[in-house]
């Protein structure tokens, strides 16, 4: 069912796209009438696009390569249902078997080295990002003396949404799930875990660049820090209060009272502050931009020429705080956490395959997307991220499309001037708007679709609370919820329909 379910994503977007003259109204300008700022001829972005194509993804692989990555996703999608045992034991093996052959085809048959490079330094900034987040985090107690009740959750669900935009959702998911799971004790169902990975880990990070990986790419190349609180807070606001009132009805109808122990005291206790600075220092280093340094050699910040930051220093930052976290975090906290590696020992070994595997699957899309960028209106690339959003890691997907949209224009991704007037001119930035909510928005429809998704899945089931299996998250609760909000969203923001009233 899976298998069918992302073939039906994938088609759904093809089909858009070659409807794309009759899918709606397009509420951007042609390039034609891109940024002042910028304007290129339309032959010249052509060009350019084939340029950036090829540079960067070589020699396209062929389509049966994306094979091993369904291949993955299946298993991992049946693997805990079916042959749970056997999973549990070996699923560490056939990540890295099927990671083994996509790269050894790229090595030696496509002689392609340079993407399977990029995809090991992003696999590597992953999971520092992850593991340090998780283990820092961990030793921090929160404590809410309160029983779980509707009104109480979606508190804690809208807080956590918001501190998702100053620690990340990655950082707010680590900090809030094991408190949100403790407050629901003796009630807490699998919907309660779906709609914190709905909410805290997804959906609630979309205002700022720390909030969720895609945003701060963009802010990397060029969107202005505040451009996302600007311009996507109304498409934010009210995507979170429905979600917020569907999950309160749900939460209504579930009769069981919590059974977790009040005590006499403050109504939010922290235990563990000391690893607060460590949070704050991987949260700082996450800003360490390789690129950003190495612009600065030959200038009296060069130190004589030896000043350069490579990459690695910021994941070595970050490895280090995981070290220092752990060892030098209150004790105690980590006890009332219930910590263990295995969460974090699950999802290094699954994405270690899924960031190689899907290599083949992110060329072919950001060919096929730049190749027809020309046909595509904002509504279309809101479908067209989203829905790749949802299979493949959203950061690389937003990069992807943010360059095919920018083509539109005659604009290049790797200008960061060209990606401020992309962002600020009336012709074009309702096409950054759409990329940026539907990459973070989507990522929530599948456990892989964000790095947060499947560690909140992984602690849940590591503290013996009920999660969904994978065909569960994704036809039971994903698919009825969020695709009936997101097409709202489609509706009032992007097909143009609403402008007409």
């Amino acid at each position: 069912m899976n298998t069918v379910a992302r073939a039906c994503h994938l088609a759904f977007f093809l089909l858009l796209t070659c409807a794309a003259p009759a899918a709606g109204q397009d509420t951007s300008a042609t390039a034609d009438h891109g940024p002042a700022q910028a304007v290129h001829a339309q032959d010249a972005a052509a060009e350019q696009h084939g340029e950036d194509s090829e540079h960067h993804h070589g020699v396209l692989p062929p389509l049966w390569l994306v094979l091993p990555f369904v291949a993955l996703l299946l298993m991992i999608a049946t693997g805990p249902l079916f042959y749970m045992h056997h999973w549990h034991h070996h699923y560490p093996k056939y990540a890295l078997g099927f990671a083994a052959f996509v790269t050894l085809f790229y090595l030696v048959v496509l002689k392609d080295g340079t993407s399977m490079l990029h995809a090991l330094q992003e696999y590597l900034s992953f999971i520092a990002l992850v593991a340090s987040l998780f283990v820092a985090a961990s030793g921090i107690f929160l404590k809410v003396n309160a029983r779980g009740t509707p009104l109480v959750n979606v508190g804690l669900l809208s807080i956590g949404a918001v501190i998702a935009n100053l620690i990340a959702t990655t950082g707010a998911a680590m900090l809030f799930i094991r408190p949100y799971m403790r407050l629901n004790k003796g009630r807490l169902k699998a919907y309660h875990i779906v709609f914190f990975i709905f909410i805290v880990a997804n959906v609630g990070g979309a205002l700022t660049p720390i909030g969720d990986p895609p945003l701060f790419l963009g802010f990397l190349r060029g969107v202005p820090f505040f451009w996302t609180a600007v311009n996507v807070w109304y498409v934010w606001l009210p995507t979170m209060i429905v979600l917020l009132g569907i999950f309160f009805v749900i939460d209504t109808r579930n009769k069981a009272p919590s059974v977790t122990r009040l005590t006499e005291g403050k109504a939010v206790e922290l235990e563990g502050l000391r690893s607060f600075i460590f949070v704050f220092i991987i949260i700082l280093s996450v800003f360490i931009d390789p690129n950003v340094f190495t612009a600065m050699r030959g200038t009296w910040l060069d130190l004589a020429g030896t000043f350069h930051v490579p990459f690695g220093l910021r994941e070595v930052i970050m490895f280090t705080m995981c070290f220092i976290g752990y060892r030098y975090c209150k004790k105690e906290a980590l006890i009332k956490n219930e910590f263990s590696f295995e969460p974090i020992r699950e999802v290094g070994w699954l994405f270690a395959g899924i960031f190689a595997c899907m290599v083949p699957a992110l060329a072919l899309i950001s060919n096929f997307a730049s190749q027809n960028a020309d046909t595509l209106t904002t509504g279309l690339f809101y479908w067209g991220t989203g829905n790749l959003s949802s299979i493949l890691d959203n950061a690389p997907t937003y990069l992807n499309f943010l360059a095919a949209a920018m083509g539109k224009f005659g604009l290049d991704v790797n200008v960061p001037d060209d990606v401020k007037a992309f962002a600020l001119a009336e012709e074009s930035w309702l096409y950054l708007q759409a990329i940026s909510v539907a990459a973070v928005f989507f990522g929530a429809m599948t456990y892989i679709g964000n790095a947060p998704n499947f560690m909140v899945k992984a602690i849940a089931e590591s503290n013996n609370v009920d999660a969904p299996s994978f065909a569960g998250f994704l036809f039971k609760y994903a698919i009825p919820i969020l695709i009936p909000v997101y097409f709202v969203v489609w509706m009032v923001f992007y097909s143009g329909w609403f402008l007409q009233l």
